[in-house]
């Protein structure tokens, strides 16, 4: 990829800040989706709640990574946060998809944020980009949020859905609160520490964005999680090993039940995902153990 001209949206949260940095370190033109009106070329406006992008911003990229959505965790799951998560991920999908569609000449891909919560709960069973849609509603979301980008598809974008799993990373994310908590020596289990955890180093996450728009033949759902998920229980103990502190403070189901409320049901669930449709792409992880993730986002050797 030599000098594309690339548009993104989310592109001041975690994912997006390390991309920006990413693609403009490496010479190409990013393009910032705003909410509000463009001060400059580097900026598109858009308003996905009406569905409606200024198209003409559009003009020349040969590329789009759609980021955008509420944020999972840091709300307790109401009538009315879920509808904007459930709102945030697909108008916003769906307003980028049409916007694509619609132009002379669209972009010869479209990278679109989805998630690996589309599996449900997978107890210890291998779930791969072949396995079906789950039960529950971040499923039934991550289902609508993919069919939302079938515009651009249609119009013969190539369309992956980046299914992401959970994001190693100190500056954002869950890491964020866990890593000050095992700091202080009050990490530990979360429930009965059974549940998979499908995890990613964050510039594993951003050097496989980079590799689906480079990679003409790949599109539909990709996963991107590590090649070896590790149960809470496993990763409770990498993290005080690499932190040096106990883990003596496991937090019980019901304890979590009232305190997250439906949100709960995510963090106790299981999903063992593997990433087969990247690794069989040619994409080889910097930091495929959840040890390496760890040492990774502290910036210690892995």
């Amino acid at each position: 990829m030599g000098g594309m001209r690339i548009a993104i949206t989310g592109s001041t949260g975690l994912i997006g800040t390390a991309l920006v940095r990413s693609l403009t370190a490496d010479g190409h033109s990013v393009v910032r989706l705003v909410r509000r009106p463009a001060r400059s070329r580097g900026e598109v406006s858009w308003d996905p709640e009406r569905q409606w992008v200024d198209t003409g911003g559009l003009a020349g990229c040969e590329a789009v990574v759609h980021l955008a959505g509420a944020p999972i965790g840091g709300h307790r799951w109401t009538a009315a946060y879920k509808k904007e998560i459930r709102d945030s991920r697909v108008l916003g999908t769906a307003a980028v998809a049409e916007a694509l569609a619609s132009l002379d000449a669209p972009p010869r891909v479209l990278v679109s944020g989805s998630a690996i919560g589309i599996y449900g709960d997978t107890g210890d069973r291998p779930a791969d980009e072949s396995t079906p849609p789950g039960h529950g509603f971040l499923a039934d979301v991550c289902q609508e949020w993919e069919e939302a980008a079938a515009p651009a598809a249609e119009a013969g974008v190539r369309t992956v859905h980046a299914r992401t799993g959970l994001v190693v990373a100190r500056g954002g994310g869950a890491w964020a609160k866990l890593f000050p908590l095992f700091r202080l020596g009050l990490g530990g289990r979360l429930g009965d520490g059974r549940q998979y955890w499908s995890f990613i180093a964050l510039d594993d996450h951003i050097a496989a964005l980079r590799h689906l728009l480079d990679s003409g033949d790949v599109s539909g759902p990709v996963n991107l999680t590590a090649p070896h998920p590790v149960t809470n229980r496993e990763m409770t103990a990498v993290m005080g090993r690499v932190l040096r502190r106990p883990t003596l403070f496991p937090a019980p189901a019901p304890a979590l039940k009232l305190a997250l409320g439906e949100l709960a049901g995510d963090v106790l669930g299981s999903q063992r995902v593997l990433p087969r449709r990247l690794l069989d792409s040619g994409f080889s992880f910097d930091c495929p153990t959840a040890e390496s993730a760890v040492r990774a986002a502290l910036g210690e050797p892995g």
